[in-house]
């Protein structure tokens, strides 16, 4: 039998009463990502968060089919688009917002401090000048800003740590946590990006547990267990506090980071990190094609570690 973790997920979260959205989530499952709409259920309005521009690494191939997907569930809903959300430039997957953008002639939105981010991959990448978010994104939160989904109202709240601009949307009931906690049984996101920190991920994560109770938290991603073969994403603020395995009530600060930091030291950068930021960071636009009329992206060698000759590239 092929494992949920390797299909397309659909799940619909409903709606609890006026004020609270319906929410569906969208499993992406070369990436482990999770992709959502959220629905005023009175207006029938809805905002598109952290969907997927897919991105063949083995190949250097795009796709629109997780966009395609979640625009169709759109459309069967009877929704009209009214947001395209990121919470912040991902590492894993390349950002459809620009396409978004484009098909459903909705602004597109992330938190201000991506200018912060720009600067440090700009120089990364040795391409001064190259991201230009206020060129790329029609709005740039900061911390506690509100606005609108249909008659929803929503809050910004900046909760960096994997990223320093990470920012999670607050829904009525439901808030969009992207890359803070992962579901219960799987703890909480790595911190060891550039601009990363455990310890500001630690204070991000007490804010987003001092919600009330029975906020529903909806994580960026999930890759399941060695239990657990099926992509979970939802759970409430009580249900994390009571059984996160890292951040679970009675975790010391002390100790989370220790451990968060020593994981952190053992993973390898993502697949698609390389190719995805230069394009997140142009808000899901690809560079200007060069005179043959293709693109190109550009690839730091030797600025994220040293070879392992333990674990030489594979040749048949």
């Amino acid at each position: 039998m092929t494992s949920q973790l390797q299909q397309p997920v659909v799940r619909h979260s409903p709606s609890r009463g006026p004020g609270s959205a319906d929410v569906w989530g969208i499993y992406e499952p070369d990436t482990g990502s999770i992709q959502y709409v959220c629905a005023d259920p009175e207006t029938k309005k809805a905002a598109l968060i952290d969907v997927v521009w897919n991105f063949d690494p083995k190949h250097y191939a795009t796709s629109t089919t997780s966009m395609d997907q979640v625009l169709d569930l759109v459309k069967a809903e009877g929704l009209t688009v009214e947001w395209v959300l990121d919470t912040h430039p991902h590492a894993d997957h390349w950002m459809a917002s620009a396409h978004l953008k484009e098909r459903t002639g909705a602004p597109n939105a992330i938190g201000e401090k991506v200018k912060e981010i720009s600067g440090i991959w700009a120089e990364l990448y040795n391409l001064p000048g190259a991201f230009d978010p206020e060129r790329d994104f029609d709005r740039l939160f900061a911390d506690g800003d509100t606005f609108k989904i249909g008659n929803l109202d929503v809050r910004v709240i900046l909760s960096p740590g994997h990223t320093l601009g990470s920012i999670t949307y607050v829904v009525g009931d439901a808030a969009f946590v992207h890359d803070t906690l992962m579901y219960p049984d799987a703890g909480t996101s790595r911190t060891d990006f550039p601009g990363g920190s455990a310890a500001v991920l630690w204070d991000s994560l007490q804010t987003i547990l001092s919600l009330p109770a029975e906020t529903r938290l909806y994580v960026g991603h999930d890759y399941g267990t060695s239990e657990r073969d099926e992509p979970m994403w939802e759970a409430t603020v009580a249900e994390h506090k009571a059984g996160n395995i890292h951040v679970k009530d009675g975790t010391k600060r002390e100790d989370w980071i220790a451990i968060r930091e020593k994981r952190d030291a053992t993973l390898a950068l993502p697949d698609r990190i390389l190719a995805a930021l230069q394009v997140n960071l142009r808000g899901g636009r690809l560079p200007a094609p060069e005179a043959d009329g293709h693109f190109y992206l550009k690839l730091p060698l030797n600025r994220f570690g040293s070879y392992d000759e333990q674990d030489p590239p594979h040749v048949a």
